[in-house]
């Protein structure tokens, strides 16, 4: 693991890919260094195996444009525990991002509800220096990012913040179908359709990124909750570069 600006952390591989794919690429075009940690390798998952979906998973970093990590915890065990907190405390004080994207707080999935809290308190705990993690046999210095943003999973929720995703939204979409054991896969006889193997899927996801992008004047957008008090800002540069239209 190297440096990053931007860091997403996800439960499962292709949480980030349904999420907050078209903001990762965008930050990518711009020019910034962003990486993903996939928690668990969603081998409790329906269809598919690890190291399918591992590659999956590689395959749709490279469109997004992002470096990829896996740390192997246990899907559906994603409990709020030191052992585990100090999996991901470990592998952000290597990467040291400026802003991570994490699990939705409240959702369908149990998994993503629990990765958030055990993800939120390790972004919080790997600032502090009597935590300690080491890497190569080397104490690790203590990291805490400077702005955490929770991405839409399935449950709705109001956004602080929504990103335009118009120019990058078919390499959302590409990275998403790179996920061929998951997404708009044809039942085998006898078997059924789960509920996100359905096209209806699919097309959930790409409404709702124009209904969110209609919101702000977009074709496209991705909803965010931003933690830690009100965005803070210097300069009104974003709303003069950004004109709503109603």
């Amino acid at each position: 693991m190297k440096k990053h600006q931007i860091l997403a952390i996800a439960a499962h591989p292709d949480d980030v890919e349904l999420c907050c794919a078209g903001t990762l690429a965008l930050l990518s075009n711009q020019g910034l260094s962003v990486a993903i940690i996939d928690l668990t390798k969603g081998e409790m998952g329906t269809r598919g195996t690890p190291e399918l979906r591992i590659k999956e998973a590689d395959a749709a970093a490279k469109i997004i444009g992002a470096s990829r990590y896996n740390l192997g915890l246990p899907d559906t065990m994603l409990n709020n525990k030191r052992e585990l907190q100090k999996e991901i405390i470990r592998a952000v004080r290597l990467i040291q991002p400026e802003i991570c994207f994490i699990n939705a707080e409240n959702d369908r999935h149990p998994d993503h509800g629990h990765a958030h809290k055990l993800t939120m308190d390790a972004l919080f705990y790997g600032g502090l220096q009597k935590i300690e993690t080491s890497h190569n046999n080397e104490f690790q210095k203590p990291w805490r990012p400077s702005h955490i943003f929770s991405y839409m999973q399935d449950t709705p929720f109001e956004p602080d913040v929504v990103m335009d995703i118009s120019e990058t939204m078919e390499a959302k979409i590409e990275a998403i179908m790179t996920f061929e054991s998951q997404f708009n896969v044809k039942p085998a006889e006898g078997e059924k359709s789960t509920y996100i193997s359905d096209p209806a899927f699919l097309e959930m996801i790409k409404s709702r990124a124009r209904v969110f992008g209609h919101q702000i004047g977009a074709t496209y957008g991705e909803p965010f909750k931003y933690h830690g008090g009100p965005i803070p800002l210097k300069d009104l540069s974003p709303f003069l570069s950004n004109k709503r239209v109603r």
